[in-house]
């Protein structure tokens, strides 16, 4: 398990490298450069109509049993005793032991993962679509080659620690597809959105085999992150609206890319999640320290077209669902967070930690969790925590995804 969560680290290390830097601090000529590919975009070669029948092909599914990376479970730490609480003495009285409180990650060990009980769990299936692990930059191509070692090495990781919230389904699908490279998304060359398409091919085929194999009455939540959340907008769009599918959909979560309240939402046949127990409604958020900067982010956002097609303003508000509370904007203190997934201080071990970070949604939308505790280097220049959207509220989303599948299974029962 200390590897694995290595590995992680690793990843986020990475991701920071290829991506981070680019979007915090970098000039749009400096960026283009460095990671968008020069090569001209190769049409990809369409898979066979049966590829996603070879187990191979999936990161995540029914059959693989303890090495499934979407089912790892952390461990929950202990919390470290705060010196108030202890009993006043002579030497160290209790006002003054007050004002040395514990870091939010302080801990006094931990204790294995919780196992759920399956006759208490609703029935119901997931399917995560991967975010970016293709990092090969400029020099690379526009799209992932299928079978990329360091690809799948580094996805299969991610999934550690972003799928894994998603793991108290019956069953749990994230497939492998030739994904789009990081510059694809910071670029308005057409080579890029050829390469994203050819991307979203690939989800949009695996999404049909897993409506195939999965029960044809279970309730579906839709899932993903950054890359990932593109495409599952995508299928709820072109696979899910105005089809009898539509009705099977107990939630949709989708991290880590701004929806446009006003140009995207509309276009999507769900509703952003107004309530904690509302099903058939989508999550969404993007997190930044409150002192963070996402003006190139924002730029970036601005500059592409809606779902509608029209021009997304400058201070066009964003979909924020408050991870903590459930509900759009809103406010929630350290104390609603059930659990963020953090590094022990030597990187050895994964815990979730109870009451570390904060979870505010700001005016424009952006998701803001306070003065946030160190992670390590996974964090982005400008207090930008896309790569924790996910770990940094992790039980809360665990135990979100169960309530709204319940709420999903007493609305058709009624």
């Amino acid at each position: 398990m200390a590897r694995k969560f290595l590995y992680f680290v690793a990843f986020c290390i990475v991701l920071v490298i290829v991506g981070g830097i680019a979007l915090s601090i970098w000039s749009r000529e400096a960026t283009e450069i460095a990671f968008v590919p020069r090569g001209e975009f190769v049409e990809q070669e369409p898979l066979a109509a049966n590829a996603y029948r070879d187990p191979g092909m999936w990161y995540s599914r029914p059959g693989i049993g303890t090495s499934d990376p979407a089912r790892y479970q952390p461990a929950i730490a202990e919390s470290a005793p705060d010196p108030a609480e202890r009993e006043a003495s002579p030497d160290t009285p209790a006002a003054e032991r007050s004002l040395d409180a514990p870091d939010p990650l302080a801990t006094t060990g931990s204790r294995s993962g919780e196992a759920a009980d399956s006759d208490t769990l609703p029935r119901f299936v997931v399917f995560f679509v991967p975010p970016t692990s293709y990092t090969k930059g400029a020099l690379g191509d526009w799209n992932a080659a299928l079978n990329d070692a360091d690809t799948d090495r580094l996805a299969a990781v991610f999934l550690r620690g972003l799928a894994s919230p998603f793991n108290r389904a019956e069953e749990l699908w994230a497939p492998k597809y030739r994904q789009a490279a990081v510059g694809a998304f910071l670029t308005d060359k057409a080579d890029a959105t050829k390469a994203i398409d050819a991307a979203y091919a690939d989800v949009a085929q695996a999404f049909e085999y897993f409506l195939t194999s999965v029960g044809p009455d279970k309730p579906i939540v839709l899932a993903g992150h950054s890359q990932g959340s593109t495409h599952v907008l995508r299928l709820l769009r072109e696979k899910v609206a105005g089809t009898p599918l539509e009705d099977r959909i107990a939630a949709v979560y989708a991290p880590g890319w701004p929806i446009s309240v006003e140009h995207d939402l509309p276009a999507l046949p769900l509703p952003a999640c107004a309530a904690p127990n509302q099903s058939a409604c989508l999550i969404a958020y993007a997190s930044f320290a409150d002192d963070g900067d996402a003006g190139q982010l924002l730029r970036r956002y601005s500059a592409v077209p809606g779902l509608d097609g029209k021009p997304r303003g400058v201070d066009d508000p964003i979909v924020c669902v408050n991870p903590l509370t459930g509900t759009a904007g809103g406010s929630a203190v350290a104390s609603r967070n059930l659990g963020t997934l953090v590094p022990s201080s030597n990187l050895a071990t994964a815990e979730l930690v109870a009451g570390a970070v904060p979870a505010r949604c700001d005016d424009r939308g952006l998701l803001r969790i306070g003065d946030p505790p160190e992670l390590g280097e996974g964090v982005l220049p400008g207090g930008n925590y896309h790569v924790y959207d996910i770990p940094l509220f992790w039980k809360n989303i665990q135990e979100d995804v169960v309530a709204r599948v319940k709420a999903w299974t007493r609305a058709r029962a009624s």
